[in-house]
């Protein structure tokens, strides 16, 4: 049981607190009068309106996602309709154009490559130990 954030353990701490400090007579007295504070701060138009409005924003995110839902949902109808009334495709399904392949350039005498005369294949010591 919570009573404004103060667990049981600490209620009965400040009951005998007060038990002790005020005696049983002026006990009853303070107690009459803090009921009564709080009875006429529960039935006023303030309280009701803090409780009006936590609740309310307890309930807002969920709302906000409703409406934001809602929504989405309108503008998918409303791009569905739209593409069906164009009667074209989706806009991923539409192929890119194909590129043009590039000229073929052909070797003339002043920019053709010559294979080397004689290639030479060189070992390193490494590899022949590696293949032992």
């Amino acid at each position: 049981m919570d009573i404004f954030g103060i667990g049981t353990s600490e209620i009965l701490f400040i009951i005998i607190l007060a038990l002790i400090i005020l005696g049983p007579k002026d006990l009853q007295k303070s107690g009459r009068t803090i009921g009564r504070w709080l009875r006429n701060i529960v039935t006023s138009d303030g309280w009701k309106m803090f409780q009006q409005t936590s609740r309310e924003l307890r309930t807002l995110p969920n709302r906000l996602m409703r409406d934001a839902n809602e929504e989405l949902g309108q503008v998918g109808n409303e791009l569905k309709k739209a593409t069906d009334l164009t009667g074209s495709k989706p806009y991923n399904s539409i192929t890119p154009p194909r590129p043009q392949p590039s000229p073929i350039t052909i070797p003339t005498p002043d920019n053709k490559i010559e294979p080397p005369d004689s290639v030479e294949i060189k070992t390193n010591e490494s590899d022949a130990k590696i293949d032992a």
